[in-house]
């Protein structure tokens, strides 16, 4: 039978299936169903700044809570609620007592003092890696490409300096150069890129005019995006490669550790399929490399990646000019 067996961030797992930041992984239930099911490893939904922020802000309305009471007053917090960072890191500490597979942490922050105070303090629960999400925001208008990735460059080096665990970055679709900017994170210390973290999208309800902010869950072709990067990346930095975002199966892991991707995350089709779909996963790719004859991952990883690709076209923007000279691509004209 197939070995399964590698590493992530210098992390050793039992299988390449991480089960993804999410709702799913802030449950004591949902945790242990994840590692029952048979994941290699789980994220933990992440800490927002906005928690944080709102965290200080009610500890400084409580310095000043009797400055302007008054009888009307329906709320002595008026502004401020309570989301709990510190409860986030006992929930962390727990999750992490609570199963045997690898916990990793996320944070997703702003400010540059932000990122280091709590990373330090996610480390301190124990918990075997920390994942960095970085999003500029869209209104941002005032930085430059270059200033707003010099920022989270030296994020991430303050990051590595402060704290002992490893680091990986999830990194945003919207670099000028992915590649440039991947390789720019793994020499500032990170071992790990995840490719590529999916951001909610705003809608608009045309009835009621109204901002909606709908659940966007991936589908099965938006896995070519990290399975192009992976493929590019591999063999061109030594920071463990995670893909993500549209990884449905177990062929489709089968496609990213053959693109050069390390280890996967899961998130989309657990929600569409269930926590017990990482233990058909798992199986789908034993029984694949067993037909395949492959007996470890090692075997295969990276066999299809620009590198080692026997296809010169395959990572380069000439396959889609190449697609669209035919007659009729699509198949559909009569």
């Amino acid at each position: 039978m197939a070995d399964l067996k590698t590493s992530y961030m210098g992390i050793p797992l039992a299988n390449p299936v991480i089960a993804g930041a999410s709702e799913l992984t802030s449950h004591a239930d949902s945790i242990r169903k994840i590692e029952d099911s048979g994941a290699g490893a789980l994220v933990i939904k992440s800490l927002f700044e906005e928690q944080i922020q709102l965290e200080r802000a009610r500890f400084e309305e409580e310095q000043g809570m009797y400055n302007d009471l008054s009888a009307e007053m329906h709320s002595l917090y008026p502004e401020a609620q309570h989301s709990g960072p510190e409860s986030h890191l006992l929930w962390v500490r727990k999750a992490k007592e609570s199963v045997s597979i690898p916990v990793i942490a996320s944070l997703n922050a702003v400010n540059k003092a932000t990122w280091s105070e709590w990373a330090i303090k996610l480390q301190d629960t124990g918990v075997n890696g920390l994942e960095l999400n970085f999003f500029a925001n869209p209104d941002q208008q005032a930085g430059d490409a270059a200033s707003i990735e010099k920022d989270q460059i030296e994020a991430v080096k303050a990051v590595v300096k402060a704290v002992k665990i490893p680091v990986s970055i999830k990194m945003s679709l919207f670099y000028t150069a992915p590649i440039a900017a991947a390789k720019a994170f793994a020499d500032a210390g990170a071992k790990g890129l995840v490719l590529f973290n999916k951001f909610f999208q705003p809608d608009i309800n045309v009835e009621k005019e109204s901002s909606t902010l709908p659940l966007n869950l991936s589908i099965a072709t938006d896995n070519r995006l990290p399975l192009r990067y992976a493929g590019l990346l591999h063999g061109e930095t030594k920071a463990s490669i995670c893909a993500s975002s549209g990884i449905m199966d177990g062929l489709d892991v089968a496609k990213m550790i053959l693109a050069g991707a390390d280890v996967i995350q899961v998130v989309s089709t657990l929600y569409r399929n269930k926590i017990t779909q990482i233990g058909r996963i798992v199986k789908d790719l034993e029984k694949w490399m067993d037909g395949k004859g492959y007996s470890s991952l090692e075997d295969f990883r990276g066999k299809m990646s620009k590198k080692n690709s026997k296809d010169p076209w395959a990572y380069k923007r000439a396959q889609y000019v190449k697609l669209l000279m035919k007659p009729d691509p699509m198949g559909i004209i009569r």
